[in-house]
Formats: structure tokens, sequence, C-alpha cells
């Protein structure tokens, strides 16, 4: 038995169309048996004459996502004169809106994926975070928005990966006995900087497991209870000097610690 076909029109990238059509597809046992055409940038009838063809020879079903009246109705009616199921996706919750707020809609395509400020904000914030990942380079210290503090295992890169999304520039600087903090760190502002605590035997368990997935040995120095005591007590003189915020992060997601963090920045 042939594979059920469904074509999708669309004068943008078509990806709202391809997603309730799935949607649906997944109340259906056999909802993963049919084969799917995309058909994106639809900018004339003559585009739609030739899909409308190409669905009816195939006995296809057909969804679109059209902004432009004018095609919606040549699609309805070219689907009546071939006999073609189709579904418009859109086109009725634009109508239902115009009634709603008593006014026209744009018609332009692909608004969902127009390129505006917030995106180069957080494009930029994701390239910081990066740049300046685990004390890489300290003149980062003073452009970022928020600074990350902690011993190795804190959840710092990801951390600052995740405020990334949300269009902080996040810099990160590990604390290690052996090695002074940067200058960078006691010269910037220290309301920004945050330090992130963790229990010692929450930070031997996740150390051990590292270790482990690196093919060493558990009983590493790296993991060893005395080695982890005294980068904690370390990072307790680095937090105390600086006077900035502290975040105890030991039973807690990323997602948690950020939005600890990012409500006390707005407390601010």
């Amino acid at each position: 038995m042939e594979k059920p076909i469904i074509y999708l029109l669309s004068d943008s990238l078509g990806e709202t169309a391809e997603q309730v059509i799935k949607a649906s597809l997944l109340q259906f046992d056999n909802g993963q048996d049919y084969e799917l055409y995309r058909s994106p940038y639809i900018k004339n009838k003559g585009q739609i004459e030739q899909i409308l063809a190409q669905a009816k020879r195939d006995h296809a079903l057909v969804g679109y996502t059209l902004v432009d009246p004018g095609l919606r109705q040549y699609v309805m009616q070219k689907s009546t004169d071939l006999k073609l199921e189709v579904i418009d996706i859109i086109g009725p919750m634009l109508e239902a809106m115009e009634r709603l707020f008593d006014k026209k809609p744009k018609m332009k395509p692909g608004l969902n994926h127009q390129l505006d400020e917030s995106y180069f904000r957080r494009v930029e914030a994701i390239e910081f975070a990066v740049k300046y990942d685990d004390g890489r380079d300290p003149r980062g210290i003073e452009q970022a928005d928020i600074v990350l503090i902690g011993v190795s295992r804190t959840s710092k890169t990801p951390l600052s990966q995740y405020l990334a999304l949300k269009s902080l520039k996040v810099a990160n600087v590990p604390v290690v006995p052996e090695v002074d903090p940067p200058k960078e760190l006691f010269n910037t502002d220290p309301s920004k900087c945050y330090g992130l605590k963790i229990s010692s035997g929450k930070l031997n368990g996740i150390r051990k497991e590292r270790l482990k997935a690196l093919g060493l040995k558990a009983s590493a120095n790296y993991a060893a209870l005395d080695r982890i005591d005294q980068e904690l007590e370390y990072f307790d003189v680095i937090v105390d000097r600086l006077g900035c915020p502290v975040v105890d992060v030991t039973d807690k997601a990323v997602e948690e610690t950020a939005n600890i963090i990012l409500q006390i920045q707005m407390t601010r």
C-alpha cells in the first residue's frame, strides 16, 4: 500500500504548517507512515497551480499557510476544480482576528522569522559567553552584564549560556587556590558579580562522575574531599573580598539558579 502524501504550501518557510500537520498526525496509530512535501516561498498563482496539479496526481492532502487573501482564494478555487482536499491552516484565524481587532492584518509573509534587534542582541550575548568563558580573557569582566565566580563544576558555563539566551553578556571566572583571580575582577562593579556556592559532598559526587566520564580514576586529587574543601575555602575568601551576592547551586538546576540571578538583577 502506498504511503499517504501531504503537500504543504507557504509564503514563508512553511514551519507553521508542518508543525500543525505533525501534531495532528500524532493522533493516529499510523501517523508516522506518510510522505511530506513542503513548498516554501509561494509568491504567485503559477506556483500554486503547478503544485496542486502534482498533488492531484498523487491523491494528496494539501495544507497551506498563505497570508495573501488572493492566493488563499485561488487555492480554494483551484482545489474545488480539481476535487482536491485542502486545509487553510492560517486563513480562518486571520479572518477571526480581523473581526476581533477591527483591523486589517499586515499581510506580510515571514514575520515570525524576522531578524529584529532582540535577535541580534541574543546572538551577541551568546558569542560573548563563548569568548569569555572560564576566565579565558579577563578583559570581558568589565564589559559583562554579569560575572559568575566559582570553583570547577559549579555549572558556570551552562549558566552563562542560559543567561546569554536572555540577551545578557556573561563572563565567568574559575576559582583555583594556586592562581590569583584576574585584577579586573576586583576593579569591576561587585553588584554584577555572583559567587556560585556548592556543598563539598555534592561537588565530590559531580567530580567523581566527571572523572569516570573521562576514563580516569575517581580517586584522583580533583575529586578528593580535602582538595575540594581547600578550593571552597578559597572561594569564600574571594567572594568575601568582592562583597558580591552568593547563590547556593548545590541542589539547583541551571534554570533555577538563573531565575534567582535574574530576580536580583531586576531589583537593582
